[in-house]
């Protein structure tokens, strides 16, 4: 459960709009990110809770169950204006708990029992059962090149993430420190509090959840049990990939010990191609010949996007910019497949000699073109 109110972590009023807690988010996200404060454990603690915290209040839903738990005290910290922890009753749906001004009603919670609400609000277990944390979710941007995200592949990329500390293995412990049951949690690894009729477990802020303290803390990691590392991740691409894609990696993101890791979520950034340009499924290009090809005709070589050659005739007396389709040599996604449209490009020469000069001067008398 929550051990800080999320409107002081970020910052806001309770009355925050939307947007206010949008700002306050990224602000506080790129001050404290871990990949802005190398070997600082408390930077990584204090993005876990902002993340935390914008989850939370972000969401309409969540916000809502949220500000309605806050006001009955089901969290560990002190609320203004709220009733000592003695004056709660417990109870199930429909029960209330009144006070000098204010009803609140656990009916708004339908037919959802507290672990229930706790559950819906955090993604994590109460009401007696250990909690299971998850790491946090990162998000990257992955620049692919263009026949990649055209025909599909394998792309591996190199992560700065949360990984397990190599000196103490997660423990925590400094070498040859004696490792010992937690006296705060009493090795169970959580703590519980409660109002009235019901408990709210929340991992144990002394050993971070493990249920054991070393004697002195790695140095490595000052106990906190893991580091910023990298980590490589081979990406599947699909064909017909565009700019703006995103794709979710279970379990690839941030590890958390004692639970599940967090999820990567990846956005594709197509390259541009010196050859190739997209077009929905269609790709083109543009080639060039020179004044006699285009004038007589001519065969010529394409490459396509597979990197094979086919060969184009080019008729006689063809005119810059004009465009040949190539069926089926496009991209491929699903059972559509798009085409290569060949555009020509007529390369005209820069200079000519005296004597190609009066030989052209012959050619263009002779057909009646004027100059």
């Amino acid at each position: 459960m929550a051990s800080k109110d999320f409107y002081q972590v970020l910052g806001v009023p309770e009355s925050a709009t939307p947007e206010e807690i949008k700002k306050a988010y990224r602000r506080l996200a790129k001050l404290h990110h871990p990949d802005a404060n190398p070997g600082k454990p408390q930077a990584s603690e204090m993005f876990k809770q902002i993340s935390e915290a914008h989850g939370v209040l972000s969401d309409p839903e969540k916000r809502k169950k949220y500000d309605q738990m806050r006001k009955l005290g089901a969290f560990d910290f002190p609320q203004r204006g709220s009733r000592p922890p003695g004056g709660s009753r417990g109870g199930g749906a429909g029960a209330q708990q009144t006070g000098p001004s204010e009803t609140f009603d656990f009916g708004d919670f339908g037919s959802m029992g507290l672990g229930d609400i706790f559950s819906s609000i955090f993604g994590r277990g109460a009401g007696g059962r250990k909690e299971q944390p998850r790491g946090d979710t990162l998000e990257t941007v992955v620049e692919i090149p263009f026949r990649t995200a055209a025909l599909g592949g394998k792309l591996p990329i190199t992560l700065q993430m949360t990984t397990t500390c190599g000196t103490c293995a997660g423990s925590g412990g400094a070498p040859g420190a004696t490792i010992s049951q937690c006296p705060e949690c009493k090795g169970r690894g959580s703590i519980s509090f409660g109002q009235g009729g019901f408990a709210v477990n929340r991992p144990c802020p002394m050993c971070r959840g493990r249920g054991k303290v070393p004697s002195q803390k790695c140095g490595t990691c000052g106990g906190a049990g893991d580091v910023r590392g990298e980590k490589t991740i081979n990406l599947t691409v699909a064909p017909g990939t565009d700019s703006g894609s995103k794709i979710r990696l279970k379990g690839q993101g941030e590890a958390q010990e004692g639970g599940e890791a967090g999820d990567l979520v990846v956005t594709f950034e197509v390259q541009p191609d010196r050859f190739f340009r997209r077009d929905g499924l269609d790709v083109h290009c543009e080639v060039p010949i020179n004044l006699a090809q285009a004038v007589l005709g001519t065969r010529i070589k394409v490459r396509t996007l597979d990197g094979k050659k086919v060969v184009l005739k080019v008729p006689a007396g063809s005119e810059a910019g004009k465009k040949f389709r190539l069926k089926g040599m496009g991209i491929t996604k699903g059972e559509r497949q798009g085409d290569q449209l060949v555009e020509i490009g007529i390369a005209m020469p820069e200079t000519l000699t005296p004597e190609q000069e009066a030989l052209f001067k012959q050619f263009a008398d002779s057909a009646g073109l004027a100059y």
